[in-house]
């Protein structure tokens, strides 16, 4: 018995691995027949067509608003997601939810079907199942906007939604105004802004600041301090961003002495400039070589009580960088890296170019350092000019390779990243 046991178990595992060193094999008569009737008996097993989320929705169980959202979520195609609606709505449980519809919308709007889009909203309109806040238009003008670049319809949704039951308010209106600057429909964006009364919409300080700026964008300076005098009429007052958007326009037009004066104006009427109004004005002196100025204006910030913030500090830096004056630059980005600001690699690019053009090889070393330190590495272009600056020290090639070594180290680099053109003529040395 013990024999036959050890038989059969001896032809089970030569006929497995037969099996799976001869796929072959698995077409025998045998195999075939074991197969029937396998497939035979899982016929009778039963089975579901239908995925388990919508496998809820054929059941007569009664299904929650949040186990629908779970349903509709789950569907991965969004062309079933219709099919799937008409589905949950020959429903006794059926229950049309803001948040079902916004779900719905979403997931329409990413796969670019606004057609679908445009019969649940007719549907929305013509049955007003359920009540539609304004966060929901607010939605569905992005989607139409910015996602589908469809600004006449967005248009045409916010002036419809009392048709809906939901009247608009200011953050609505002013969402629309904004798209239409960013798309840079300056004409329209008056138009709109007109017909404010019809939708019961009360003008604020954040709707006229949209309108000046797209007069600013536009070229049309003059007409934006215009702007100005109609904020008493509105009830409203200008506040910081008014003004940062003015003197903003104004350094685009070389003004930046005017720039200065309005922000005098400013503080006069008792509005505290922000880090982004100095910034603004800091990048205009950049543009007109005023580097001095720009860095005097650092430390005024501070006495002012409003502390640079990252862009402050690279707007000084990169005006130094761009004069060419890299020590000056290493004690700004020296006060970066103190107050924790990181400089960029941009600027880590100019500076250390600037010092490998003066062969300034300690300078090199702090600003490398300080460059990998900050999580950025090298490119092969900065790898070329460092090599240069190191051997170019010496005519006879020798050096202290003490930077290399570093260099190599904190790269993490390999032999085989070196270019052949940097006269690498050290670098077995480097490895040891």
């Amino acid at each position: 018995m013990a024999e036959r046991m050890i038989s059969r178990s001896l032809l089970s595992s030569i006929k497995s691995s037969y099996l799976q060193n001869f796929p072959s094999l698995f077409h025998h008569p045998i195999t075939t027949k074991i197969s029937f009737f396998s497939s035979f008996s899982s016929y009778h097993q039963p089975t579901h067509t239908t995925s388990p989320p919508l496998f809820k929705l054929t059941h007569k169980d009664w299904l929650s608003p949040t186990e629908i959202l779970k349903i509709f979520d789950n569907l991965k195609d969004p062309n079933s997601l219709i099919s799937v609606l008409a589905q949950y709505s020959a429903r006794k449980d059926y229950k049309p939810t803001e948040p079902l519809f916004t779900l719905l919308i979403n997931k329409l709007a990413y796969a670019q079907d606004f057609d679908s889009i445009e019969n649940i909203m007719e549907k929305l309109k013509r049955e007003k199942a359920c009540p539609l806040s304004d966060e929901f238009f607010q939605n569905v003008i992005k989607k139409y906007g910015h996602v589908g670049g469809r600004i006449k319809r967005a248009i045409e949704i916010l002036f419809s939604m009392p048709e809906y039951g939901t009247w608009p308010s200011v953050k609505t209106f002013n969402i629309v105004l904004s798209l239409l600057i960013s798309n840079k429909l300056f004409d329209v964006v008056h138009e709109v802004y007109g017909k404010a009364p019809n939708l019961g919409v009360e003008i604020e300080a954040c709707t006229l600041n949209i309108l000046i700026k797209g007069l600013c964008e536009n070229g049309k300076l003059e007409f934006a301090f215009q702007l100005l005098d109609e904020f008493p009429k509105q009830r409203c007052k200008p506040n910081v961003r008014t003004y940062s958007t003015l003197m903003h326009g104004l350094c685009d037009k070389g003004k930046v002495d005017e720039a200065f004066e309005l922000m005098g104006k400013m503080e006069t009427e008792g509005i505290d400039a922000d880090a982004v109004s100095f910034n603004i004005l800091i990048s205009g002196l950049r543009k007109q070589g005023r580097i001095d100025e720009g860095v005097k204006l650092l430390e005024i910030m501070k006495k002012k009580g409003c502390y640079p913030n990252a862009g402050s500090y690279q707007e000084v830096l990169y005006g130094l960088l761009d004069a060419s004056r890299f020590m000056e630059a290493k004690e700004i980005m020296g006060r970066m890296v103190f107050v924790r600001v990181n400089p960029s690699f941009d600027s880590y690019k100019k500076l250390i170019h600037g010092f490998c053009m003066g062969k300034m090889v300690k300078e090199v070393d702090w600003a490398l350092k300080q460059m990998v330190r900050h999580g950025f590495v090298p490119k092969m272009g900065m790898w070329i000019q460092i090599v240069d600056c190191v051997f170019a020290r010496n005519k006879n090639n020798t050096c202290d390779c003490s930077l290399l070594v570093y260099l190599v180290k904190s790269s993490k680099a390999s032999s085989r990243d070196i270019n052949s053109n940097c006269n690498f003529i050290l670098l077995p040395s480097l490895w040891y």
